[in-house]
């Protein structure tokens, strides 16, 4: 493990410092739900496991705590922070206005199916065809709404939605834990798309209200199990810091 470090360090990260590579591992492994909210752990934990001292260790942890993903405990060490509810309410509300905006500018232009072609050859395609792995569909259903923001134009509107995926992502990511969901968010996303390309601007902020609903009534059903749940189906730990980006 701490040859592996090494010899990822000699490659320069692409630029990446070991701080970086650290942040970028624990941010992983929360949201793949190896950590889990509540989870507690100390500096020395992280290092020992990262084959790291705790200078880089204790920098990534501070950028997490910014981010609100981690908090310090007072003698206690480090926890991932718990599950805050009415703070991810919060989120999505201003999600949904964003987005809704970002869907009347789509639909208001000549031509919006060429902006969002793109998204057509990924969620307009036939069942067979049809990604079943969790973590691609999670990856690609952000793009999805993020394309739809960036689509419309306003760079800021994009911005401060790139910063909301970001806080949400580690409970979406939930939404696919139950197959049902893949089919109906890949029937849902068609037929978003389908009233943009049409003009059809009142029918498609109407579904894309109901879809981001649905997405906010799982989040409400969430437990401590189904976070269990869902680590037990990913992969062990990778104790090594990669190199790559």
């Amino acid at each position: 493990m701490r040859e592996g470090i090494r010899a990822a360090l000699k490659t320069g990260g692409r630029g990446e410092n070991l701080a970086e590579r650290i942040y970028r591992q624990l941010k992983k492994d929360i949201f793949d739900f190896r950590l889990l909210p509540g989870d507690r752990f100390s500096e020395n934990e992280i290092a020992e496991r990262m084959g790291a001292s705790r200078t880089p260790v204790r920098e990534a942890l501070f950028r997490l705590e910014r981010e609100t993903y981690v908090q310090v405990l007072p003698r206690s060490g480090w926890q991932v922070k718990p599950f805050d509810f009415d703070y991810f309410e919060e989120l999505y509300d201003v999600r949904t206005v964003l987005e809704c905006a970002a869907v009347r500018r789509l639909c208001d232009l000549q031509q919006p199916e060429i902006l969002l072609e793109d998204l057509m050859r990924i969620w307009r395609v036939p069942p067979a065809e049809r990604l079943r792995d969790v973590s691609t569909l999670s990856g690609l259903d952000e793009r999805f709404h993020e394309t739809l923001v960036e689509a419309a134009g306003n760079t800021e509107m994009a911005r401060i939605h790139h910063d909301l995926t970001e806080r949400l992502r580690i409970i979406r990511r939930l939404d696919f834990t139950k197959p049902p969901r893949i089919d109906a968010t890949y029937d849902e996303h068609g037929r978003i798309l389908d009233a943009i390309a049409h003009h059809r601007t009142e029918q498609a902020l109407m579904m894309l209200k109901a879809h981001i609903e649905t997405s906010r009534n799982e989040v409400r059903k969430i437990t401590l199990h189904m976070l269990h749940e869902a680590r037990a189906k990913g992969r062990e730990p990778d104790t090594t810091i990669s190199s790559e980006t």
